[in-house]
């Protein structure tokens, strides 16, 4: 399970051969009309939620979106519909690893139990949102949702480090011994930020939460559709990465703090960095995203401010420097994992 890319370079329709459609081509686009159709049921009956009534804003650490005096059953709902989903989803990874499934153009059975499982799930956290309201932020920080979602951005970076470089098409120094680490077992850490993050917050029609559960549900959908060729689709996977460009800003827009270049300069940057260069872009077109780029930021800072030029680098510093923190991270576990193998019996045959 992946949200990035291995082969291929285009979203095909149809197979060479017989110009069958792809089962797993067809699978991804009733995956996103399904996103699709959802978010807009979310919104259809959010209306009823209005009535609910919240505390006030405390601030930055505060998650408004929870009830004033939670029950035993909006916090048992919550937490076991969740670790049922989480449980099913970490199940279905292993059960297709432990089988040694092959990547394939169709869809495996797991793949459709995998499918069906996220959108029950899906349809069960609205009807319980409807009838208790609460999700996991009544118990736990609005930090761990977003750093979740970050830490699994960053994992990204580092499976495709090998593939398509970290710095401009130039690789960083990583092992491959951990780049292999973090492909093989990505699935189980990117089925728990989704999941988690989907089930931290309640189902409610505000133009932020929209956009973030239509974003959640594409991941769901990618993390469905493991071991098939479109889950490691080049352009599909970068759909994914970029969308975070666009959830980042249209939230903060929305949200009306003035924080938006941030967001879309930031994680511009790292396309222009690092995602670009790993889809067969001509150097030309390289060169001219970059120059739009670079357009771009002097059309908005020359109103700005120079002064807050700095925004547009605090993204990518972090996610650089978190991607250096986590291949550490695998790096040093590796190595305790070997410093306690036990070692092989002399003489064995």
């Amino acid at each position: 399970m992946s949200v990035t890319s291995a082969s291929e370079s285009s979203l095909p329709s149809t197979r060479a051969e017989g110009k069958l459609p792809r089962k797993d081509v067809l699978a991804l686009w009733g995956g996103i009309i399904f996103s699709t159709l959802f978010t807009g049921l979310i919104w259809l009956v959010g209306g009823r939620l209005d009535a609910v009534q919240l505390l006030p804003d405390a601030g930055a650490s505060w998650y408004l979106w929870k009830l004033p005096e939670p029950t035993f059953w909006s916090r048992a709902t919550a937490w076991g519909f969740y670790l049922a989903h989480q449980v099913t989803l970490w199940g279905l990874i292993y059960y297709a690893q432990k089988n040694k499934t092959k990547y394939t153009t169709g869809l495996h059975r797991v793949n459709l139990w995998a499918l069906a499982a996220n959108a029950s799930f899906i349809t069960l956290r609205l009807v319980q949102t409807h009838v208790w309201y609460d999700g996991l932020a009544q118990d736990v920080s609005i930090w761990s949702s977003q750093v979740s979602v970050i830490i699994l951005l960053v994992w990204v970076l580092v499976m495709e480090n090998q593939r398509r470089g970290l710095f401009f098409g130039k690789p960083a120094p990583f092992s491959k011994e951990v780049v292999r680490f973090a492909r093989t077992y990505h699935g189980y850490y990117f089925a728990w930020a989704t999941i988690y993050t989907f089930w931290y917050h309640p189902t409610i029609a505000t133009s932020g939460h929209l956009i973030g559960f239509f974003y959640m549900f594409l991941l769901m959908l990618q993390g469905s559709l493991f071991f098939t060729r479109i889950h490691t689709n080049r352009w599909w996977t970068l759909v994914q990465e970029f969308t975070v460009l666009i959830h980042g800003t249209l939230v903060a827009v929305m949200q009306g703090n003035g924080i938006w270049p941030m967001f879309a300069f930031g994680f511009a940057g790292l396309f222009i960095i690092t995602q670009m260069h790993g889809i067969g872009l001509s150097l030309r077109s390289r060169i001219g995203l970059i120059g739009v780029f670079a357009a771009s930021v002097i059309w908005v800072y020359s109103e700005r401010g120079w002064a807050q030029i700095n925004e547009i680098i605090r993204i990518p510093a972090i996610d650089y420097l978190a991607v250096f923190a986590l291949a550490g991270i695998f790096w040093l576990g590796l190595a305790v994992a070997r410093r306690f193998q036990p070692a092989p019996v002399s003489g064995s045959q």
